[in-house]
């Protein structure tokens, strides 16, 4: 059974907790993480769910998806995911999410992240994932709409690759010294 920590919708915690499954109480909200690999050449890590899997299986996603347990905060439940999923340890330590997305029921957190990672070096969770493999934005563009890849809006695709290599909203620094 795992419990989720609620939060209130100005992200703090109200000392509730919920059981995976449940309807997500009225004037709550949970945290949910993604994160994003990309390597040098710009491509993205995906994963491919497992077709037994609950929820858009048999279909490519971003690398790893999760939601926070009870006791984790957004890095450390982005930490565990990624080592749950693929058997990759990262480290998050003062790195803040790129991009916070709000849903409904929660706050979903984008974590990018730029490494070298060899697909057959890693040790995939049997009950999730079935495959991965490095794809580009166009490519999972295509996916997406051939119906092999969980549909994303594709703005949010967009908006991942871009942001990988940038911080905030600006192209460049104010210069008018104001």
């Amino acid at each position: 059974m795992e419990l989720f920590d609620l939060y209130t919708e100005d992200r703090v915690k109200n000392g509730r907790t919920m059981v995976r499954g449940e309807p997500v109480p009225e004037g709550c909200y949970r945290i949910v993480v993604h994160v994003c690999i990309f390597d040098s050449e710009g491509r993205m890590l995906i994963q491919q769910r497992q077709p037994f899997k609950h929820g858009w299986s048999n279909m490519w996603d971003i690398t790893v998806g999760g939601s926070a347990i009870a006791g984790d905060d957004s890095r450390s439940a982005a930490e565990r995911e990624t080592r749950e999923e693929l058997g990759l340890d990262i480290d998050l330590s003062g790195v803040r999410p790129s991009l916070t997305l709000y849903w409904e029921h929660g706050f979903d957190d984008y974590y990018l992240l730029t490494q070298e990672v060899d697909p057959s070096t890693l040790r995939l969770q049997y009950e999730e994932v079935q495959g991965v493999r490095w794809a580009a934005r166009d490519e999972i563009m295509r996916m997406i709409d051939d119906g092999q890849f969980i549909p994303y809006d594709k703005g949010l695709i967009d908006l991942l690759f871009f942001q990988r290599n940038h911080r905030g909203a600006h192209t460049r620094r104010d210069t008018t010294g104001a």
